[in-house]
């Protein structure tokens, strides 16, 4: 179940340099120009798990398939987007289909990369992109009211009737110039809305892209960014793109920790990037292991074991009898699915088992 994280930001911030960067699959053109991006690029990229590493040297497995996570670099946004300038109604449609938005926001000062926007300032930028968004998702609720506001009021029809108290509630934060996703809505709430898909009300990771000498502390536009966004419940990154460029270009592993060394770096910030997007999109990873292949498998947190079966094969989740499941922590202490076993720490659990993140599991089925 690869998910989508869509890499937005005004034109000119990092967004293409960062896809390069993160993706091991496709590389993306990084131009000092408007709308350099204009078909998003989409990469395929690796979600770094020390613990797979731990369970091929324990299994020895003729392969290690790690799990995925999608990134999209989408085409520059402008003010105006949501009145389709420049490439708005693409851009916007485009953030529309991804899971969660990364939004890259520039941090740093050079007089050699353009900018029509002014002197930096990071809140500024997060805003235009935000109003942009909140402007849409404006328009979308407005004509969803429009067609269930009759029916609503009628009172014949009591889902109809919640969907329009959402929809107000929705109309209301926005007209703030608020985003969806500060409201806090309850399951209930957001299915209530949920065939909108609504720009602001995906989850967001904000991306400071600084300059070298603010690689490990930041700088004034980073914590000014930092603080804009402590009532969104979001996170923020501090990273230099060009540097994680650098380093994901690097094929030699030694030549790959001597550069780290030399930033003071212990990884990649695009491991911290990577898995702060997985963790966004509330997935967890639960394995497989055996002789064939050890490998990670992405799933929503709260799945129960036929729903994580399903991500195998959906013949798992159909004819799903029990799993069998050893916590990582306990394949790891015994050094084997047989040690587990035989101290006890292997468990049968059926269908209303909630994968825990890290299990190692083996599934029974019949079809």
């Amino acid at each position: 179940m690869a998910l989508q994280a869509g890499i937005v930001g005004l034109p000119n911030v990092g967004k293409s340099t960062l896809f390069n960067a993160v993706s091991n699959s496709a590389k993306a053109q990084a131009s000092n120009y408007r709308f350099c991006t204009i078909e998003p690029n989409v990469g395929l990229v690796d979600v770094p798990d020390a613990r797979l590493y731990k369970l091929e040297e324990l299994v020895k497995p003729n392969r290690v398939v790690p799990t995925t996570i999608e990134f999209v670099d989408i085409a520059g946004l402008v003010k105006g987007a949501s009145k389709g300038e420049g490439l708005g109604n693409k851009f916007l449609a485009n953030i529309r289909e991804v899971d969660a938005i990364v939004h890259v926001i520039r941090c740093f000062e050079d007089d050699n990369i353009l900018r029509e926007e002014g002197p930096i300032n990071p809140v500024s930028d997060k805003e235009i992109i935000d109003t942009e968004l909140q402007l849409k998702d404006l328009e979308t609720v407005e004509k969803k009211i429009a067609r269930t506001e009759k029916m609503a009021k009628t009172g014949g029809d009591p889902k109809a009737k919640k969907e329009y108290e959402t929809l107000k509630q929705c109309q209301e934060c926005l007209e703030q110039g608020k985003n969806i996703r500060s409201l806090g809505l309850s399951k209930e709430d957001r299915s209530a809305i949920a065939d909108l898909f609504l720009l602001t009300e995906k989850p967001v990771l904000y991306v400071a892209n600084v300059d070298e000498a603010s690689l490990h502390t930041g700088n004034k536009f980073s914590k000014a960014l930092e603080e804009s966004v402590k009532g969104e419940n979001a996170q923020v990154i501090v990273m230099n793109n060009s540097i994680e460029a650098q380093i994901s270009e690097m094929e030699d592993p030694a030549d790959k920790e001597l550069f780290l060394s030399e930033y003071n770096l212990t990884e990649p910030g695009l491991n911290r990037l990577i898995r702060s997007a997985y963790k966004l999109l509330n997935l967890i990873t639960y394995f497989t292991a055996g002789v064939q292949e050890v490998r990670a498998w992405t799933i929503h947190e709260g799945w129960k074991a036929p729903q994580a079966a399903s991500v195998i094969h959906t013949d798992f989740e159909k004819g799903f009898i029990k799993a069998e499941v050893i916590a990582y922590d306990d394949y790891v202490k015994y050094g084997s699915e047989t040690a587990a076993r035989d101290n006890g720490r292997l468990r049968i659990e059926g269908k209303e088992y909630l994968v825990k993140d890290g299990d190692v599991m083996h599934f029974r089925f019949n079809v």
